[in-house]
């Protein structure tokens, strides 16, 4: 059993995607120019349905990290652009959603696309972006006292509800990395 758990998060990640990404020619350089503006744009509508579509936009809204997972993946500055153009349509779209993306799905879509771009395997790439999530999180809850943990959770450091962050964050990024896997499979395939 540890030879199998240890063999799965230790190698390497099954998806290539240099031809995802990699240098574009002056041709192609529009062509990801859009892709990168629809990716934000599409970011920043399911980030939005949260907001906008109370209830089953709440189920919505977590798959607004995709599109980030995908720019991010084409080259980071690509997932930069992406992520800041989310921003800024969701200012236009939704404020109310503004402070929840740039430190939650948003981030969580950046890091795992850089973790896949320059870590070898899951282990790495889960941590790298559990870290960035709950760090995100922290900082709504601790630094900026935004409740998105609910009315439950105090506002006042608790290094008990870190743990839960923590632990969270790593269980959903490991859901998240499997999940943009699978999604870079099928468009490496169609590519």
């Amino acid at each position: 059993m540890r030879k199998l758990w240890l063999r799965y998060w230790g190698q390497p990640l099954p998806v290539d995607v240099s031809a995802i990404g990699g240098k574009p020619s002056a041709a192609d350089q529009t062509k990801r120019l859009v892709t990168v503006a629809l990716l934000g744009a599409l970011a920043a509508l399911l980030q939005s349905a949260g907001g906008l579509l109370p209830g089953p936009g709440f189920l919505i809204s977590p798959f607004a990290t995709a599109p980030m997972v995908l720019a991010t993946v084409m080259s980071i500055r690509s997932g930069l652009s992406s992520y800041m153009l989310a921003i800024v349509l969701l200012l236009i779209i939704q404020p109310g959603e503004l402070i929840v993306f740039p430190f939650t799905t948003g981030l969580l879509g950046l890091a795992l696309g850089y973790g896949i771009l320059r870590f070898g395997n899951r282990a790495k790439v889960v941590t790298f972006a559990a870290l960035a999530l709950a760090a995100g999180i922290a900082l709504l809850v601790y630094g900026l006292r935004f409740p998105i943990l609910g009315p439950s959770v105090s506002t006042n450091f608790r290094i008990s509800v870190i743990v839960y962050i923590v632990l969270f964050s790593w269980i959903y990024s490991a859901i998240w990395l499997e999940a943009s896997l699978r999604l870079l499979s099928k468009l490496k395939r169609a590519i």
